[in-house]
């Protein structure tokens, strides 16, 4: 429907075989490009007098001639950039863009034209010299896979983790960076197949590591690893890499006593409700025990504990959570420390126990 529908026409570059019809309903633009200067005028010429309600026989309308096959532009999918010289300074990117990759480029920080590609699936923007991610990358609501290896990245923000890449995030390199730590919020990424941590500096995985029950390929080859979380244990995994980390010698006989007696008021109330899975949240409780009760750590026994415990670490077989596991060191060992928490002196007891009997009866 064209009669008394035209809102405007932008007619600026038609020179340039462009313009734009803007329509009342639906309240929709028509841009049109790329066409004959002449042509285009007499097409806008039609549209106008169609508007006015001009009678279809007296519009100015030539035959139409379908357009042959190798004449329609296909909307481009996939970008590849791997220069400086070629990245685009003063031209958009295609908005139907479902794979960019722009690598070797020097780039600073994340382009702003980039985070408008709502279609993108996978976002490479490996070697480069990005220092900060913004947090409007979890406005990609498509996005799979994000490859940020070798940059110059500090930080992962947990606003990423919180953002719509919790649904849609599949693959994550952030390899090969200046990475110390990840935030608490990182296991919300619990679509993560593809994780990639190598040669960075991190002193320690993810608390909740165990959360990421998709995660099937690990990898966090030479960073400062002491040691593995007790959460660890819980993946379930197809290939994992950890070659190249400091792992301390664990020493069950050497615990880490934060243990309180008697337990304050604050724990007995909060290991009550983690035990009994009591509802809670930041309308009921104040952010920092909220926080707090986030992290809370499990003992042997299956209960909870959060400031008092006993924590040792104990020699865990990577076999256990990895099909395939690459060597920890030069000497053919797949085993590495993980951390174990116990919530009295009982427990922990009971643990040693158990130890040194398995140990005689061996």
């Amino acid at each position: 429907q064209v009669q008394e529908n035209i809102e405007r026409f932008f007619t600026r570059f038609v020179e340039e075989g462009k313009a734009t019809v803007r329509l009342r309903e639906p309240a929709v633009d028509v841009c049109l490009s790329k066409a004959n200067a002449s042509n285009l005028k007499n097409f806008l010429s039609a549209v106008r007098l169609a508007h006015q309600g001009t009678d279809i026989g007296a519009l100015p309308l030539s035959a139409l001639v379908p357009a042959k096959t190798s004449e329609v532009e296909k909307p481009k999918t996939k970008m590849i950039i791997t220069s400086r010289r070629d990245y685009p300074l003063t031209k958009n990117f295609p908005y139907s863009l479902e794979h960019l990759q722009a690598s070797y480029c020097k780039l600073a920080r994340i382009d702003t034209r980039v985070l408008c590609l709502k279609k993108l699936r996978k976002l490479d923007l490996s070697h480069n010299h990005i220092k900060q991610l913004p947090a409007t990358i979890g406005d990609l609501t498509c996005l799979q896979e994000l490859n940020l290896h070798d940059n110059h990245l500090e930080s992962f923000s947990g606003a990423l983790c919180n953002s719509t890449l919790q649904k849609s995030l599949q693959f994550l390199d952030l390899s090969q960076n200046k990475i110390k730590a990840l935030p608490i919020q990182f296991c919300q990424l619990r679509e993560l197949v593809n994780l990639k941590l190598d040669d960075n500096e991190l002193i320690r995985l993810p608390f909740k590591v165990g959360q990421l029950h998709h995660l099937r390929f690990l990898s966090a080859a030479r960073n400062k690893l002491p040691f593995l979380p007790s959460d660890f244990r819980k993946l379930r995994l197809e290939n994992l890499d950890l070659f190249g980390n400091p792992f301390e010698q664990p020493n069950p006989l050497v615990p880490n006593i934060q243990l309180k007696i008697p337990l304050t008021l604050l724990e007995c109330a909060a290991r009550a409700t983690v035990n009994y899975r009591i509802p809670y949240g930041c309308h009921l409780l104040p952010s920092h025990l909220c926080e707090d009760l986030e992290v809370a750590k499990t003992c042997q026994c299956g209960s909870a504990c959060l400031s008092s415990f006993i924590q040792i670490t104990v020699t865990m077989n990577l076999h256990h959570v990895a099909h395939t596991v690459v060597l920890v060191d030069n000497m053919g060992g797949t085993e590495a420390p993980v951390i174990c928490y116990f919530c009295s002196l009982d427990c922990y007891s009971q643990f040693l126990d158990r130890s040194l009997q398995s140990k005689s009866s061996a």
